[in-house]
């Protein structure tokens, strides 16, 4: 492992199951964006970003459905129609691409990150 690989476990390592939260919806909120921002140039990068999305929103679906979950029920069920709503449209966007229609995915990224990191209001 070279020196920046392991500063960046080292990292992640030190961080809160929330802040690894906020981090994974950013990043894949970015990598949504990026495309968008260069639509032609790349709009090949579209599927592995919107798989990267759907397995983040994957895990986080799955979580609110562990019995452990520590999200009062209805922020769990508020969570999972959000998770079923982010699977329906990246079907949307996989069957008929357009780079406005990430604008969505990117926002509720962003916002649920803002509200996971205490920026919410």
């Amino acid at each position: 492992m070279d020196a920046a690989q392991n500063y960046a476990q080292n990292q992640i390592s030190g961080l809160s199951e929330a802040e690894l939260e906020v981090r994974a919806l950013i990043k894949a909120a970015s990598q949504l964006n990026a495309i968008k921002e260069d639509w032609e140039g790349r709009k090949s990068d579209l599927d592995n970003a919107l798989e990267h999305n759907r397995k983040l929103w994957t895990i986080i679906a799955s979580a609110m459905n562990e019995k452990d979950c520590p999200q009062p029920p209805e922020i769990r069920k508020s969570i999972l129609s959000l998770a079923m709503y982010i699977f329906q449209r990246t079907l949307e966007i996989t069957a008929e691409p357009d780079p406005a229609k990430l604008d969505v995915l990117i926002n509720i990224n962003m916002n649920i990150a803002k509200g996971l990191s205490g920026n919410g209001g």
